[in-house]
């Protein structure tokens, strides 16, 4: 584990050079540019918001606000888009980057922080406009919204260590690729993101807390919606299953990077 995180210091320059072209770019080559970033999870909220509100706009105590569960829900969608993101592209970063790999010398841990990195800079696009809507929607985020940081950062974690584990063994089976493609997909219904927990019969509620995202997004529900403290309580398992994750992904990399290089 230090081993890697002294490539990745060393490596920090490359890193950093690596995001901001790979932002300017995206930015560039696009005629709507920044607007690409929040246009995407936008239309989800705008979707299941259109769909879904009449259900759930009796069902949201504690926010007195018309906008109620579009507000909720971008909460959610805010945490979860940047959870898929590092999770899908760290799934197939040593596979598109093989050629690279095999060309040049560098920390190939670097590639996976790229992934991070990039994805956190989208997601900071992504909140600066959510607040900026909050705003017009009258909704506006008191002093809590500094966990904000260290709720990111935990997510971020539990991301890397998943993405990490699961990009290695996605170059000698490319079966799971797929795999984790359906599961995402499971996993985004088994979040509450577009209910509420309380919606949920009590004798079911502990098995979507075995989902390690439940907790988090309901911390970033609490911070942005409800405009109170995380329960910490339900934090303790997602900290420890991503510092579970994060280990067994270190692992992996150790043993398993230079045999990745000959496979590709």
């Amino acid at each position: 584990m230090n081993t890697s995180i002294s490539e990745l210091w060393q490596a920090r320059h490359f890193i950093k050079n690596s995001i901001r072209n790979e932002f300017v770019t995206r930015v560039v080559r696009s005629r709507l540019g920044l607007l690409w970033i929040v246009l995407f999870p936008l239309a989800q909220v705008v979707i299941y918001a259109f769909v879904l509100s009449m259900v759930m706009a009796a069902k949201l105590p504690g926010i007195d606000s018309t906008y109620a569960y579009p507000i909720y829900l971008t909460a959610g969608i805010l945490a979860w888009t940047l959870f898929a993101e590092i999770v899908t592209r760290c799934l197939n970063v040593f596979i598109e980057n093989g050629n690279l790999l095999k060309k040049m010398v560098f920390p190939r841990m670097a590639l996976p922080a790229i992934v991070c990195g990039s994805a956190l800079l989208n997601n900071i696009v992504l909140l600066a406009s959510v607040l900026a809507i909050f705003a017009l929607l009258g909704h506006i985020p008191n002093i809590q919204l500094l966990w904000l940081p260290v709720l990111t950062l935990l997510l971020m974690g539990l991301a890397l260590g998943l993405g990490l584990t699961l990009g290695l063994l996605n170059v000698f089976f490319r079966d799971v690729g797929q795999v984790v493609t359906i599961v995402l997909q499971f996993s985004f219904w088994l979040t509450p993101v577009v209910y509420n927990v309380d919606m949920i019969p009590e004798q079911y509620r502990q098995w979507l807390h075995m989902n390690p995202m439940t907790g988090i997004v309901q911390a970033y529900q609490s911070v942005l919606v409800y405009g109170r403290e995380p329960d910490f309580s339900l934090l303790v398992y997602p900290a420890i299953f991503a510092g579970v994750a994060l280990l067994i992904g270190a692992f992996i990399y150790h043993r398993a990077i230079d045999e990745v290089v000959d496979v590709l």
